[in-house]
């Protein structure tokens, strides 16, 4: 593919203040308790009040998310609609399952299992932007926001426009015990900002959303790269910016992956300019698209923000290169490339 990606907008619904107009203005939101919940906004001004009562949280959240996206590239019906999730709707997924033991299988609401289905929210920006184009999600755990990015490229390749591509997640309490039976979670409480001073077994739980349009009509923030390595045996960083003619010392940021865990941390040594994001959004399969997000509004906004990152020393750019490398639990790494067009004029 040699074709020229560009994001034209981009929203996100995070644990953060990220849907407000100025995100960076936000102070840190932190937790105590292992787990991260999304600030959600005031939805009432994206869907009608009895459509909001009959949806379920990440419903709402991954369809919010997508029609700021979509207000903010100046678009109405976007060219097609790529989504990447790991889980889905767990709650109601885990509210069909309850209820098929509790009504033996017989008088089921059917309401809870079309809403669990992985599509759900795909379907729902359809039909609310009349949207009849390509339209399909991809659920490959840690690589599932990234195969869709990946698609939503090759079909700006195919000549296609205005690609929305995004991810959502959700965590629920049940999901969260049953991930720390098998070591997924810490098992000491520690505050969210203090993640990385603890390098013990696990991390903490998160869950959101983030949209963008993808297409190649020049604006400020290009996306200059994608690579996908499951279980690499050594690190793939030189060969990855080698692809890309450039080399490491050009990049002016890595936004990594760190979450503390100290079974797989090891593969973020050694990196330069290293900004670490987990603290902000915790662990989910697909955080990179969180990433992906804040990447971007750096490279936008020309800084970062520091109170965001009480822990580290914060660079002051100016930055040109950005790259993004995380990986879900030593098993799906990915590596992402942003460059600031500077021959961009609006």
């Amino acid at each position: 593919m040699k074709d020229k990606y560009y994001i034209q907008g981009m929203s996100a619904i995070s644990p953060q203040h990220t849907f407000e107009k100025d995100p960076f203005s936000q102070p840190l939101v932190t937790v105590q308790e292992n787990v991260f919940a999304c600030v959600e906004p005031d939805y009432r001004a994206y869907m009608p009040p009895n459509s909001i009562r009959r949806m379920t949280r990440i419903l709402k959240v991954g369809l919010t998310t997508a029609l700021q996206c979509i207000q903010n590239a100046g678009i109405t019906i976007p060219g097609a609609i790529v989504t990447g999730t790991g889980k889905g709707s767990l709650s109601d997924t885990e509210r069909f399952l309850k209820e098929i033991r509790e009504y033996k299988e017989t008088a089921l609401n059917a309401t809870p299992f079309i809403q669990s289905t992985y599509n759900a929210v795909n379907g729902l920006i359809a039909l609310q932007q009349k949207c009849t184009q390509y339209n399909n999600t991809f659920v490959h755990r840690g690589f599932s926001f990234e195969n869709a990015l990946l698609d939503s490229m090759l079909l700006i390749s195919e000549g296609n426009k205005d690609i929305l591509v995004g991810a959502f997640e959700e965590i629920t309490a049940e999901h969260f015990y049953i991930k720390s039976r098998i070591g997924f979670w810490k098992k000491e409480k520690i505050a969210s900002d203090q993640l990385y001073a603890h390098p013990t077994p696990g991390t903490i739980s998160g869950e959101g959303a983030a949209f963008f349009v993808l297409s190649d009509t020049p604006s400020e923030v290009e996306l200059a790269g994608l690579k996908m390595v499951y279980k690499p045996k050594a690190s793939y960083l030189e060969k990855f910016l080698a692809s890309k003619n450039i080399r490491l010392e050009d990049i002016d940021l890595v936004i990594s992956g760190r979450n503390g865990d100290s079974n797989f941390d090891h593969y973020y040594d050694g990196l330069p300019k290293e900004l670490p994001f987990k603290h902000l959004s915790g662990e989910y399969d697909t955080a990179g698209a969180f990433a992906l997000w804040l990447g971007a509004q750096i490279l936008k906004a020309q800084q970062v923000p520091a109170n965001w990152f009480p822990m580290v020393k914060v660079p002051t750019g100016p930055f040109k290169n950005i790259l993004i490398y995380n990986h879900f639990f030593g098993e799906q790494h990915v590596y992402m490339l942003l460059t600031l067009n500077t021959g961009y004029r609006k």
